[in-house]
């Protein structure tokens, strides 16, 4: 089992000078080094103060120096909304620049406002998406390319750096169906998102699973990280309440019915509950750490849960993690 850290920006209330946002992140990635953390996966947002970094090549770049073993995993570079040869550079950069430490994770985005201002029409977004990683792992594996596609085409040009990974490992965020489907059937291995219900995870990799034998691939033996939610406390009472304060900022900040990228989406039902109930009963695991290494290994037997992508509510969450829960798995 495998653990990770699905590190967000979150700047609540925009309380407090930013730039301690990003100091407080960058002390917890030191300790994520010092204390037997798999890897560090930088979550990219735009616009919102739910999470405000907005590259996580820079970030990843930062966090490098900062340690010595930790991989660097991004979650998500959102690729529909980069030049594709310019993502390729920038990633290859940071693998050379942190030793071969990075974990790539991509991702089409969902959010109108992000598609709106970087001018790329949502309707083309998960074609982009596609092409833009089509293009990078060409750049990557060729000495020099040519591409002809619906948005780009490029014609014998060389990539430079190279990932110092040879293969530089890579991932695709896959939360919808169609998603998943296309992952798998190219032989991808998959992030999952950390909104969904345990029940949803659950079957989502059952979908993945199925897919990829399709396809002709296995899934066995792959890293499959889900992002999770986490509230740690010493008592189960204290962890609850600190689930319900997160849930309510999550949903008020972010993921509730009531923000505008959720507009064009398919509406959620959040099981027919008020939505940070939902998520406090079905989404976010907390407890006692004693009680989240029992439901890790409940999740292995049920769902298929072999990486752990933790996303800590609290500051208490995330030491109680890193001290008392990492070294059950380490």
């Amino acid at each position: 089992m495998k653990l990770g850290v699905l590190q967000f920006f979150s700047w609540p209330g925009r309380h407090g000078p930013l730039e301690e946002v990003y100091a407080r992140a960058l002390e917890r990635i030191e300790i994520m080094d010092k204390t037997g953390f798999d890897a560090v996966w930088l979550a990219e947002h735009h616009f919102t103060t739910y999470s405000v970094c907005p590259s996580v090549h820079m970030m990843g770049v930062l966090a490098a120096a900062r340690t010595k073993r930790l991989r660097i995993g991004t979650a998500v570079s959102l690729a529909a909304l980069y030049h594709p040869v310019r993502l390729a550079e920038e990633v290859a950069l940071l693998d050379m620049l942190s030793g071969g430490r990075v974990n790539w994770g991509a991702g089409r985005g969902f959010a109108p406002s992000e598609f709106d201002a970087f001018g790329v029409p949502i309707d083309e977004s998960a074609e982009r998406f596609r092409e833009a990683v089509e293009i990078v792992l060409q750049a990557w594996s060729q000495e020099r390319f040519s591409f002809q596609g619906a948005h780009y085409t490029f014609d014998d040009i060389e990539v430079l750096p190279k990932p110092l990974q040879k293969p530089l490992p890579v991932w695709m965020a896959a939360t919808s169906e169609g998603a998943i489907d296309w992952a798998a059937g190219r032989g991808f291995s998959i992030l999952m998102d950390p909104h969904a219900s345990t029940r949803e995870l659950g079957a989502k990799r059952r979908r993945y699973a199925d897919k990829m034998a399709e396809a002709g691939f296995s899934d066995q033996g792959r890293d499959i990280p889900m992002a999770r939610l986490i509230a740690l406390a010493p008592t189960t009472a204290d962890a609850e309440a600190i689930a319900r304060r997160g849930a309510q900022w999550l949903v008020d900040a972010y993921a509730g019915p009531q923000h505008a990228h959720r507009k064009k989406m398919p509406p959620r039902t959040y099981d027919g509950k008020e939505p940070a109930q939902h998520y406090v009963d079905s989404v976010i695991l907390h407890g006692t750490p004693e009680a989240l290494v029992d439901k890790v290994a409940e999740l292995k037997e049920t769902i298929g849960l072999n990486y752990l992508m933790c996303a800590p509510l609290s500051r208490d969450s995330f030491r109680l993690l890193a001290d008392k829960v990492v070294p059950r798995f380490t």
